[in-house]
């Protein structure tokens, strides 16, 4: 593929985001005011059973940050006891990265278009953090700050001028990045639209290069609401699945961990299964369907990846809506990918590495009328 093609390729992609915006900064009590406080949101499809380590972690921390606990024995108690309800996050709207879950307190990116909404919690830095299911003892004064931050400091700019992602999606692309695993360019040009924030707020967004990520995943979450058939994606660490338009049932599969790359040390760490909504990235085109543009991803994950990408990518998705297509899946026996942090079992570490989470095309062999419906009238 000539540059100049390649160009109009990517600038296609981004266009598909042209008119999802973000507008606002507010808490979960504020955006689900009918959803309790004794409610957490969490990634993926619901849990069943024993819920995995790094989820219950970070559901301590979240009673401890809601003052529902004065300390982690009794954050476990109230779990153990079924004091606290999880329920999918995308259930409700919301999309949440990795082990994330969202309590009532917590700050929530607006992302809107036509009327219709989606919600993604600001997320702390680089590990330690909520996400990676392994907080640390400052994990509840930086979400307090963050909270801060995001109702203080960003809340007035975005109300006073929305800001488009099509343009830090655009920027991405063009320099290598695929908006999930790697997202500074796409930090970086959200940044750069936000023309009131002073130098030192700057700073911190820039900081961190992940900051820009959930608001991507609620970008791309509204675009599977609005136009796909597929409308809800991620795991949980126990099982990944998705959720047609017009049910509430998740089609689910066991969750296997990401393939990839493993930090030192952790080479034989066994690792938890595929957790996270951030997969409604992939399930849009970007993320690990946007490889072939990531030569540097590409490269180091070359083992665990279809050895044309391009063509991968043309196999895999709807050509008009480039979204991940049911159809094609099925027709052409392509699986999906989704690029993932990966996460200790045992929640003792927290992030181990990064990968390739390959979702089985048995996952989507379901001939109900449902499917069949949407897979003809997807654009």
């Amino acid at each position: 593929m000539n540059t100049a093609s390649l160009d109009d390729e990517i600038a296609l992609i981004a266009n598909r985001f042209h008119d999802i915006l973000w507008t606002d900064v507010v808490l979960r009590s504020q955006a689900l005011p009918d959803l309790p406080a004794d409610v957490l949101l969490h990634a993926g499809p619901p849990l069943v059973g024993e819920m995995p380590a790094s989820i219950r972690q970070a559901a301590m921390e979240a009673l401890l940050f809601e003052g529902l606990a004065e300390h982690h024995e009794a954050a476990a108690q109230l779990l153990d006891q079924g004091k606290v309800i999880l329920m999918p996050a995308q259930d409700h709207g919301v999309v949440t990265p990795l082990a994330q879950v969202v309590s009532a307190s917590m700050p929530l990116f607006v992302v809107k278009n036509k009327g219709a909404t989606r919600y993604a919690p600001m997320v702390e830095g680089t590990a330690p953090a909520l996400r990676f299911g392994k907080p640390n003892a400052s994990s509840r004064a930086h979400l307090q700050l963050l909270s801060q931050f995001g109702m203080h400091v960003l809340k007035p700019i975005v109300k006073h001028q929305a800001i488009t992602l099509s343009t830090p999606i655009h920027y991405a692309l063009l320099g290598g990045e695929e908006c999930h695993a790697l997202t500074a360019r796409a930090n970086t040009a959200l940044t750069a639209q936000l023309h009131a924030l002073g130098s030192q707020d700057r700073q911190v967004i820039l900081a961190n290069p992940g900051f820009v990520l959930p608001i991507l995943m609620a970008a791309c979450a509204l675009r599977l609401e609005q136009t796909g058939h597929i409308v809800a994606a991620g795991g949980n660490g126990q099982v990944f699945g998705y959720r047609l338009r017009e049910t509430n049932e998740w089609q689910t599969i066991p969750a296997t961990p990401p393939q990839g790359t493993r930090f030192k040390g952790y080479e034989n760490t066994v690792a938890l299964g595929a957790i996270g909504d951030s997969a409604v990235i992939d399930f849009c085109g970007l993320g690990a369907q946007a490889l072939a543009y990531v030569p540097t991803l590409a490269n180091d994950w070359k083992e665990f990846l279809p050895s044309d990408l391009h063509a991968h990518r043309s196999q895999v998705l709807n050509a008009r809506s480039g979204m991940v297509d049911l159809t094609n899946i099925l027709s052409r026996d392509c699986s999906p990918m989704v690029n993932l942090a990966i996460l200790d079992q045992a929640a003792e570490i927290g992030l181990i590495g990064r990968g390739v989470f390959k979702v089985p095309t048995q996952l989507f062999a379901d001939p109900s009328e449902v499917t069949l419906r949407y897979s003809c009238t997807e654009s």
